[in-house]
């Protein structure tokens, strides 16, 4: 949509006589507030917390302010492009839904509201592995929409592989595997509340649903969920794994597989050598390894080996439209959004998060033009300046 962020902007402006006194917030600070007031403190910090004392979650928002857009003057930004093509697929938007678990303690919706307020954006939503519906459950309620889906390894092959051949007969059009989640990490706020949904059945939809998972149970789950669900909580996480199983997801779906998780450049070339088709720079939002760099100053060290062979998306600590230009700058084709759209959703559900993608996206094209930058093609590190 041409100019998509003074639509958005002059829609709110329009209610100035009258402004609906419920109306949901337009700062991000203030969706993660209301999010606040309505979870309890388990799925709140489940979602709002990380590793460890949460450096990295600190390291991934100071990152941004590292970097200043330079705007350039008199570059006729009259009209504005913010489509990108991945895979031969184009998009409207250089934003997709990051894969999210469990979204059945954010809100009663959960994954479906998600899925249905990026079908209505033609936001591509990565389905997680951990999510509470089935997989095909969340395919159906998006129809055509743009959909990948989010890979956790685990240690049976049988179940990984059946995972994989589910998502592609589903109308998945892209395989998403986080590399960075093989074991929890030590996260102090869950450990506090003693709070891990999966052993009360959320997130565990894919594995209760699955015919490889369900034939290694002595009862299936509707007869015994617990034993259901100690049987997940043994194959979750494979830490044995290297790169040369990579060859396994190869032999099991012919969709184009992205590796999630990669920070080091040399991990970004062992990458490439093994024919993967996409990378995607993250630290799972500061979730897994505390103190860990930056995602977004892991971002040009990728860059660097990468070289444009192949797609690199980034995600961890997108907040406001100015961060997705400051990502794309340094070389991102795109990036993913995680935690603003979990307070969106917890906040009002589907529409908080179609809201909280739509300020986002318009803040981000209104930021282009003024930056004098007419397409998200254009974007290179010349728009930016270091902080010293």
């Amino acid at each position: 949509m041409a100019n998509f962020g003074n639509q958005v902007q002059f829609q709110k402006y329009r209610t100035m006589q009258n402004p609906d006194p419920h109306r949901l917030p337009v700062v991000y600070e203030e969706w993660e507030r209301k999010a606040r007031d309505v979870l309890e403190d388990g799925p709140y910090y489940y979602v709002a917390g990380g590793a460890g004392g949460g450096k990295t979650m600190n390291s991934n928002l100071n990152a941004f302010n590292q970097w200043h857009l330079v705007p350039r003057m008199l570059r006729d930004v009259e009209e504005r492009d913010l489509t990108v093509n991945l895979f031969g697929e184009t998009y409207n938007y250089p934003v997709l839904h990051a894969p999210i678990g469990v979204q059945s303690i954010i809100h009663e919706e959960g994954d479906l509201g998600s899925a249905r307020a990026c079908a209505e954006m033609g936001i591509p939503f990565i389905a997680s592995s951990a999510s509470t519906e089935p997989m095909e459950t969340i395919a159906d309620e998006m129809g055509e929409a743009p959909k990948w889906f989010q890979l956790y390894w685990n240690k049976n092959p049988d179940v990984t592989a059946s995972f994989l051949e589910r998502a592609e007969s589903s109308g998945y059009s892209a395989i998403v595997v986080t590399l960075d989640t093989h074991t929890l990490a030590w996260r102090e706020y869950d450990l506090k509340n003693v709070y891990l949904p999966f052993l009360m059945g959320e997130g565990v939809g894919n594995y209760m649903s699955d015919p490889a998972f369900r034939a290694k149970l002595e009862k299936s789950p509707e007869e015994d969920p617990l034993s259901a669900t100690m049987q997940w909580t043994e194959l979750f996480g494979n830490p044995g794994l290297t790169w040369d199983d990579l060859s396994f997801l190869r032999e099991h779906t012919s969709l184009p597989i992205l590796l999630k998780g990669i920070l080091h450049p040399d991990d970004a070339k062992l990458a490439m050598e093994h024919g993967v088709d996409g990378i995607i720079v993250s630290n799972h939002g500061g979730r897994q390894v505390d103190g860990a760099i930056s995602a977004l100053d892991a971002l040009p060290q990728v860059m660097d080996v990468v070289q444009d062979k192949l797609p690199v998306l980034m995600d961890s600590g997108i907040r406001r439209g100015s961060d997705i230009l400051k990502a794309m700058a340094l070389g991102a084709k795109a990036v993913l959004v995680g935690r603003p759209c979990m307070y969106g959703l917890a906040a009002a559900g589907e529409e908080g998060v179609h809201e909280v993608l739509q300020n986002m996206l318009a803040d981000m094209d209104l930021t282009m033009g003024l930056a004098g930058v007419k397409s998200v093609h254009e974007l290179t590190p010349s728009h930016l300046e270091e902080y010293q």
